[in-house]
């Protein structure tokens, strides 16, 4: 397999290579990365390259190791076994398998995705290691093993909100996705919005990146939020003409709400513009 960008994703040489590194290693692909630069959509993009299943666990702070494994209800046993239900007899009945087991059971093998494996405890990528490693695990209540009929594809994310433990690290390949530069963020958009006015896009990207690099932002705005912002821009029906004059003038750019989330960052730019006018 050799994956590459597609119609409807861009890839670079370096994630394209990662990717199937990953894959010729049967190990997961770790990805990290600023928040919207297509993490989520690369094991989406991957999985339609290999028309096969994409299985997606999004990870919470609450969200436990096990979870992944299966759960088993304990609660609508004790409720049936109050009521007469005869299935209490069989606990297999109670027990829901989690996205792993569905992943190790898949006949076609699938793509996991794991996604943002940092919003959870410190010791959640622990608990995986022996699964992901083994690719097996047992079901207690039963007594039976899991084991994976065909490995599966694992892609897992991260936003760099936690550190991960060494040992979790050691048995992933890793990659991080650099932010795009201006070309690829060229192609990027002519995937997402076909046709739209060539000029305007090269001046909402100078504006764009001009933004990005300002320092002391909060929050720098990603490659989605650019996306948000063009669709706004065409919706808006506003000329090249006039971004190119919002920039020249400094400060906020038009409908600058699908890029800057948070008042300190509308904050800064404000009072740049304001020295800038002084000036």
């Amino acid at each position: 397999m050799k994956f590459s960008s597609q119609d409807h994703y861009i890839v670079s040489a370096e994630l394209a290579l990662a990717v199937n590194a990953a894959v010729t290693l049967q190990k997961p692909l770790l990805i990290k990365g600023e928040p919207g630069t297509g993490k989520t959509e690369l094991a989406k993009a991957l999985a339609k390259q290999l028309e096969t299943e994409l299985l997606q666990w999004h990870i919470k702070s609450s969200t436990k190791a096990q979870q992944g494994l299966y759960e088993y209800d304990a609660v609508s046993r004790l409720r049936d076994s109050q009521l007469g239900d005869p299935r209490v007899h069989d606990i297999r009945h109670y027990i829901r398998p989690g996205k792993l087991w569905q992943a190790f059971t898949a006949a076609k093998r699938p793509v996991l995705l794991i996604d943002e494996i940092d919003k959870a405890d410190i010791e959640f990528p622990n608990d995986l290691l022996h699964e992901l490693d083994q690719m097996s695990f047992d079901v207690y209540e039963t007594g039976e093993t899991v084991r994976a009929q065909v490995r599966p594809i694992v892609i897992i994310t991260s936003n760099n909100e936690k550190e991960l433990p060494d040992a979790f690290l050691r048995r992933c390949f890793f990659h991080y996705i650099s932010f795009p530069d201006t070309d690829t963020l060229k192609r990027i958009v002519d995937v997402h919005l076909p046709g739209i006015q060539s000029q305007l896009v090269d001046e909402a990207i100078q504006s764009f990146m001009g933004l990005r690099s300002q320092n002391g932002l909060k929050k720098k705005p990603s490659t989605s939020e650019l996306i948000d912002w063009l669709r706004l821009l065409v919706a808006d029906d506003l000329a090249p003409e006039q971004l190119k004059q919002s920039r020249e003038k400094g400060g906020l750019m038009p409908l600058f709400g699908a890029l800057l989330k948070n008042e300190q960052d509308v904050a800064l730019l404000e009072r740049l513009a304001f020295l800038a006018a002084r000036r």
